[in-house]
């Protein structure tokens, strides 16, 4: 398992944490989706063999949202 955190600007509300953790969580391979609004980040545990990083970003960056960075953490 591979986790990521994900820098998001623009998240303001309780609809856009429920959002990105519903689009996220659909993907296949995502196994945990968290979201602090108040740090403005997302965390993603996921397995690298089904899903990549560039896809989690795409999604997140589809509902308008976007991502500035992405920082790696030991799983």
């Amino acid at each position: 398992m591979e986790q990521k955190t994900l820098s998001v600007k623009g998240m303001s509300c309780g609809h856009c944490v429920s959002s990105i953790k519903e689009n996220v969580g659909e993907l296949g391979g995502v196994s945990k989706v968290n979201v602090d609004l108040q740090r403005a980040k997302v965390a993603v545990q996921y397995d690298a063999d089904q899903v990549t990083v560039d896809s989690i970003k795409e999604v997140i960056e589809e509902q308008g949202y976007d991502v500035e960075g992405i920082e790696s953490a030991n799983s």
